[in-house]
């Protein structure tokens, strides 16, 4: 069977990659990639076959799906035109007859239908291809790639998300719970896996955290919204990314605390990381 990942050099795309090289498997893993010319390389694991797949170039959706079975799905953070790109994705799906799609979605995005990932896992359900739909908490990625900049220029974690409570996921584990359902997509077939480790903290507790581990002093500073919009639109910081910030950060403050859940040891047989751990595996991204 082929399996086509998406995103596939991105940090989610290429943990998936990287775990399904130590799994057991009859899989013919194709990576789809915006450049052949420029991501072939990228990804350094073997056996990886590349295939052209640009979420903002329709054109590409049918070649790199015609002999999919498998559909490995994420929504890179920029693309949030769910009728303009998704729609025409999904239903090219269809006409591909493409047997499973694992949906990387989001924890809590049944109660948020303002978000982009609520409107494309009904189209999944509504195309009646059986899914698999992995809502994962807050990546601990984040911090090392789009609070980075804050965080080690400022020491600071800038934030509209006052004292709320995150659960938390690190990137790897993902991965390597993605690549399993992978290899064994009927096993977990229309079902909804939300992943987490043991962790439930706020962004105070997490600057702390930091403060401790890097032995550095990182502040949290919760702003209002308005502030926040314009901080971020100073720094360049496209509006449509402003505004997934926003309701990524924003609107836990009133919804009720997400749950805990040991998805991800009963799939992979091993404990999550901790945040801590985390801090020690990427101290010199978050400190340069």
């Amino acid at each position: 069977m082929n399996v086509l990942i998406t995103g596939a050099t991105g940090n989610v795309g290429m943990e998936v990659i990287k775990y399904l090289a130590k799994l057991h498997h009859d899989l013919d893993v194709y990576a789809g990639v915006r450049d052949l010319h420029k991501d072939i390389g990228k990804i350094k694991q073997p056996n990886i076959k590349y295939i052209q797949f640009d979420f903002t170039d329709t054109n590409t959706y049918s070649p790199a799906l015609i002999s999919c079975d498998i559909l490995f799905l994420l929504r890179p953070p920029q693309i949030s035109e769910v009728e303009k790109y998704f729609k025409p994705l999904i239903d090219t799906c269809k006409d591909k007859e493409v047997k499973h799609i694992v949906f990387l979605s989001v924890q809590g995005v049944e109660k948020s239908k303002i978000i982009p990932h609520h409107k494309i896992e009904k189209l999944i359900v509504d195309s009646r291809i059986p899914y698999t739909f992995l809502r994962p908490a807050y990546f601990m990625q984040n911090f090392t790639t789009t609070l980075n900049a804050d965080l080690v220029k400022k020491h600071l974690i800038y934030l509209p998300a006052g004292n709320a409570k995150f659960t938390l996921i690190d990137v790897a584990d993902i991965g390597s719970v993605a690549a399993i359902i992978l290899t064994n997509a009927s096993q977990y077939a229309n079902q909804s896996i939300e992943l987490t480790n043991k962790e439930k903290l706020s962004f105070s507790e997490m600057a702390k955290m930091l403060s401790t581990h890097l032995n550095i002093p990182i502040k949290y500073q919760s702003p209002n919204l308005f502030s926040f919009f314009l901080t971020k639109r100073s720094e360049k910081m496209p509006v449509m990314l402003i505004m997934v910030m926003i309701m990524l950060h924003y609107l836990p403050r009133f919804q009720k605390e997400p749950a805990i859940t040991d998805w991800g040891y009963k799939i992979t047989k091993r404990n999550p990381a901790t945040f801590v751990q985390f801090i020690q595996a990427n101290k010199e991204i978050l400190t340069q």
